[in-house]
């Protein structure tokens, strides 16, 4: 009889009683910022009905969703047309009605319309809670991993976009993990695309953009080009992201001298707004920062840091 080697599934993890200890004071220090500045904490399952999951995370998300098989003989109401044309799309639709989810914003956005009468607005939550991604497993990268999430519903003001940055400040700070906090806003690369006749085009660009930490600048460009976005559009991207400006001011003015759309044009008084109203040494403009999901529609960022080499 053969011995089965005792495996975890690709992209998983154990923790010891030392790591695990170390990842709650983490998450201690976090969601006491959160407490601090308001947030309360909620929790939604694992798992999610397909039709809440699918088309939120754009074609490149939708592909890393781990479906559930549906109960018992699954097969038994699989789509036969799709069985006999292996359609393995038309097929997983039938088989699967239920995912795990891919992270917590869209479970936030269900959890809302669900119980829009029982919380107060403006509604400042967090939420800590694993997720999976069906994604190609790197250092760094995993297919279960967990998620600290603050979210303000409710209210579009740009004060809520204040907090949410102090709080990244904040909690690094209390980690005395030294970081830069990257700042952009979509309206900004809207505005391109709107700039050149390709707004319908967004996601394609926004998503191309996105994997320049991964390719760098030089790909990405060749990429955009390939997929046909116009020379002109490249020339203004090398103008406001590919360029030598070395603090906010710098870049913020290119951004007005390049950009000519109504929607780019609020992007940078929203951006202005915020370098306003916070004194952070560690806030950087950043152009080039895309975030390839689809629902993101104003200010975002991203943190990094030189100290720890997180792939």
């Amino acid at each position: 009889m053969s011995k089965i080697k005792p495996s975890l599934a690709k992209g998983t993890r154990d923790f010891l009683p030392l790591q695990k200890a170390r990842r709650n004071f983490i998450i201690h220090q976090i969601t006491e910022v959160y407490r601090k500045f308001g947030f309360g904490e909620i929790e939604t399952p694992a798992m999610e009905n397909m039709e809440t999951l699918t088309g939120k995370y754009g074609e490149e998300g939708d592909k890393l969703l781990f479906r559930i098989l549906n109960s018992g003989d699954f097969l038994a109401k699989a789509d036969g047309d799709a069985l006999a044309n292996r359609d393995s799309k038309a097929i997983s639709r039938s088989i699967s009605e239920k995912g795990l989810h891919y992270d917590l914003t869209v479970p936030l956005a269900r959890f809302v319309a669900m119980h829009r009468n029982d919380i107060v607005f403006p509604f400042r939550r967090y939420q800590v809670q694993p997720v999976w991604r069906a994604d190609r497993p790197q250092k760094g990268r995993y297919r279960e991993f967990y998620q600290c999430d603050a979210d303000v519903l409710g209210s579009a003001s740009l004060w809520n976009e204040v907090d949410l940055i102090k709080i990244f400040a904040e909690a690094f700070e209390r980690l005395n993990i030294q970081v830069s906090i990257k700042l952009n806003n979509r309206k900004i690369l809207s505005g391109i695309a709107e700039q050149f006749n390709c707004l319908d085009r967004l996601t394609d660009f926004t998503i191309t953009l996105d994997k320049q930490d991964k390719i760098g600048a030089e790909r990405v460009k060749a990429e955009l080009t390939d997929k046909g976005f116009p020379a002109e559009m490249m020339q203004i991207l090398d103008a406001i992201i590919w360029n030598e400006a070395t603090d906010n001011a710098a870049v913020m003015q290119l951004l007005k001298d390049n950009l000519t759309s109504e929607t780019a044009l609020k992007g940078i008084e929203e951006l202005e707004f915020l370098l306003s109203k916070l004194d952070l040494s560690n806030l950087e403009l950043e152009p080039s920062l895309a975030r390839g999901l689809d629902y993101y529609t104003g200010t975002i960022f991203e943190v990094v840091t030189s100290e720890v080499k997180m792939g």
